[in-house]
């Protein structure tokens, strides 16, 4: 566990990955110098990493299912298995009525089904369900604004790549790379940033937080789906929230530090009113949790 002051700036961090050493300073009351020295310590230890995660529709992988999936054997050496594929954004080894729950990332439904052909030939799984997403309405981690009409040229893409791989290279080496002063280049980042183009946050390690607990559920939904979904994104503990066609209208995952407090999120969303939770599931051990996509050569917008 972190003491207080690192927690508040692994927060901050997810908030804002870029946040300067003397925002944070001026935030948590210590001077900039231990700051840095703090931050860099959470960074090297891989409490936290910031990285910059690109809006799914410039990268290309606007059409994502959830699976839940039953196995033949170990479920953990399927898991190791399907992890092992980069459409696969997410799986976990689960206690419910499933052993594996997945994400899976594509750029359209052709290439989702396929995908998913693709997973259930995998040795070891004996069914996959498949939750097509329409709309994410929350995601701690990614950008689920929508983008509007965004121009994008090759100094941005190459912004964009350098970004995702380190969220806080500084303004000084991303100049050097790509060929501007640092006034234009930090202009394009905060451009990138502020249109949603790609945010900068800190993934931090769960157990470090305190947040010892993850579990998912599927709702079913009487009354307007969108209003239901976003009550149920508002509730705390509530980390993930998406809508769309399968055995549920909504799937959804939440946090806890205890098994207690996650049952205790699981019941105020069963307080939302038109919400009926028709399943729950616990997560036992996250396999692979990513949010990098490796980049089309070009951009898809502009």
């Amino acid at each position: 566990m972190l003491d207080a002051v690192d927690a508040v700036l692994v927060r901050e961090l997810q908030r804002d990955g870029r946040a300067t050493f003397q925002a944070l300073a001026d935030h948590v009351g210590l001077s900039r110098t231990a700051v840095r020295a703090r931050v860099q310590h959470l960074l090297e230890t891989e409490v936290v990493r910031v990285v910059g995660i690109v809006h799914s529709a410039v990268v290309g992988t606007g059409a994502i299912g959830h699976l839940s999936i039953t196995v033949a054997g170990a479920a953990r050496k399927v898991a190791e298995a399907l992890a092992q594929r980069p459409a696969v954004s997410f799986i976990a080894l689960t206690a419910g009525p499933h052993d594996l729950v997945a994400q899976v990332r594509t750029r359209d439904d052709d290439a989702l089904a396929t995908e998913v052909d693709e997973l259930r030939r995998t040795a070891g799984v004996r069914t996959a369900e498949v939750f097509r997403s329409v709309a994410t309405v929350r995601d701690a981690h990614s950008v689920v604004r929508d983008l509007g009409e965004i121009q994008l040229d090759d100094i941005d893409w190459r912004l964009l790549q350098e970004l995702q791989r380190d969220g806080r290279a500084p303004y000084t080496r991303l100049a050097q790379i790509i060929g501007l002063s640092q006034a234009a280049t930090r202009a394009r980042v905060v451009r990138l940033m502020r249109t949603g183009v790609i945010q900068v946050t800190g993934l931090a390690d769960p157990l470090a937080l305190g947040a010892a607990e993850l579990g998912g559920f599927g709702i079913v939904v009487s009354g307007g789906l969108r209003q239901v979904a976003d009550s149920v994104a508002r509730q705390d503990g509530v980390r993930y929230v998406a809508t769309g066609f399968g055995r549920y209208d909504i799937v959804g995952q939440a946090e806890a530090a205890t098994r207690a407090e996650l049952v205790t999120v699981l019941d105020a969303i069963r307080t939302v009113p038109g919400a009926t939770i028709r399943e729950s599931w616990h997560h036992l051990d996250v396999v692979k949790e990513s949010y990098a996509a490796e980049l089309p050569d070009r951009p898809l917008l502009g």
